[in-house]
């Protein structure tokens, strides 16, 4: 039988049942599989994807919803790929264009590498933020941050929620509520016995990912980078957005080295909901 073409493969709702092409696709692009990530990513949120009759997937990427089910306030837009071998064909135009479709009237945002960044300016994309990549082994150095942490627990999840919501500017409980399954630490800045602050980290390959990272200030946030790194023998890697050059700063002052720089884009917003002063990295660049 004829081979059919890419353009009439049909665009499907993927599963945590297709984990493994997933984690193949990323494989397939030179990335870390990240089995990990992509669990969560496929649990939380909506994935898309084309099959490929040889085996496999062509492309897949996640849209991640945030707010009220039927009427969400943002979606962020990740993990778009196409298998090499299906590069430059315009198979990511048409799995972007399908997604953007689907999402309606929904505001849209993205975090754009420079390859993918003309792509989406396109599809009408504008650039709103830049975020910064970290990483390196955290080295410990005085002045100590001042500001307390420790371990967050199950009487902390309502606190946290509301800081987040009113950080983010969108609801996320189906993300927060998932943290302590998906994170190897959760931990919370408090003061006066009030949350000022929470930041997770979880395994992505050789690395500690610091995300989310929601802080009162850049103190708070440097202490709870500190306590994360206090408890992992790993390197860190997170995404800072530029405007927290104190922390940035900071971060290469203790060993943590720049690799890299992404885009923020947004379509039907001319910038992100919520607080930016206190929300200094994202839980991934693939959920905004």
């Amino acid at each position: 039988m004829p081979t059919p073409s890419l353009a009439a493969l049909p665009i499907r709702r993927l599963t945590p049942r297709d984990l493994n092409a997933c984690a193949d696709l990323s494989e397939d692009r030179g990335w870390p599989r990240e089995e990990h990530k992509w669990g969560f990513l496929l649990t939380a949120g909506k994935g898309y994807g084309i099959d490929d009759p040889a085996g496999g997937l062509v492309s897949a990427c996640v849209v991640t919803e945030y707010g009220p089910r039927d009427r969400p306030d943002l979606a962020a837009i990740g993990m778009v790929l196409v298998a090499e071998r299906h590069a430059r064909q315009g198979i990511g135009r048409r799995l972007m264009q399908h997604v953007i479709s689907a999402m309606s009237t929904t505001p849209l945002t993205l975090h754009a590498t420079p390859y993918g960044r003309p792509l989406y300016e396109e599809l009408g994309f504008k650039v709103t933020g830049r975020a910064e990549m970290v990483v390196g082994h955290f080295r410990p150095g005085a002045p100590e941050p001042s500001v307390t942490t420790r371990s967050a627990n199950a009487e902390d999840l309502s606190a946290i929620l509301r800081l987040d919501e009113e950080v983010f500017g969108a609801d996320r409980t189906h993300i927060i509520t998932r943290l302590p399954a998906f994170v190897d630490q959760l931990r919370v800045a408090e003061e006066s016995s009030r949350i000022i602050g929470y930041a997770g980290a979880w395994p992505n390959m050789a690395t500690q990912v610091v995300g989310p990272l929601v802080a009162r200030d850049t103190a708070t946030a440097q202490a709870l980078i500190a306590s994360l790194a206090a408890h992992t023998d790993r390197p860190l890697r997170t995404d800072i957005d530029v405007r927290h050059e104190e922390l940035l700063t900071w971060a290469k002052a203790h060993s943590l080295a720049s690799v890299g720089f992404n885009a923020v884009m947004t379509s039907g917003i001319s910038e992100l909901p919520g607080d930016w002063t206190r929300r200094f990295a994202p839980l991934t660049v693939a959920a905004g």
